[in-house]
């Protein structure tokens, strides 16, 4: 399997790939990834192609944070079905959070289950000093990539395509 960083050549395979993976709405995660490019805030976009298939997708978006800060958000990921819990997804997020702290994200947010996130660093309670239109859910959870990386942040904001 080979991860590497998406192309404007993959957009077409990705759509169709997320469209697959997100059986109940497809083109609503279809879509915001569209709309986060448009905005420019796609910080971190990779892909995981085997034997020249495309087989996973994830996203990191640009938060709007109160006071600025650079803190990135994962969302969506999506695994082809027939390969879904084989780790692609797993080796797609954390090749993702190496890049983003490489681009000098000092944290990131994701809104997803409980049970999953965890194991890349993310927690409920790095995410409950946040306020966001999510902070209620406990799905929602945060993790610093640098020491101190969400420290001082207010509020973070996903880009206008989740709205």
């Amino acid at each position: 399997m080979i991860l590497r960083p998406r192309t404007p050549d993959d957009d077409a395979a990705i759509a169709a790939l997320t469209m697959a993976a997100f059986g109940t709405a497809p083109t609503e995660e279809a879509a915001i990834i569209t709309g986060v490019r448009a905005e420019g805030a796609a910080m971190v976009e990779l892909v995981a192609v085997e034997d020249g298939v495309m087989v996973g997708h994830v996203l990191f978006s640009r938060m709007r944070c109160d006071p600025a800060a650079n803190v990135a958000g994962l969302a969506p990921v999506s695994v082809t079905p027939a390969r879904q819990r084989s780790g692609i997804g797993d080796a797609l997020i954390r090749a993702g959070l190496a890049a983003c702290h490489d681009l000098g994200a000092t944290g990131a947010v994701v809104l997803g289950h409980p049970d999953y996130y965890p194991r890349f660093g993310f927690s409920r309670e790095a995410a409950l000093p946040l306020v966001c239109r999510y902070a209620a859910s406990p799905a929602f959870m945060a993790m610093a990539l640098k020491p101190g990386g969400l420290e001082g942040v207010a509020k973070v904001a996903y880009p206008a395509a989740f709205d």
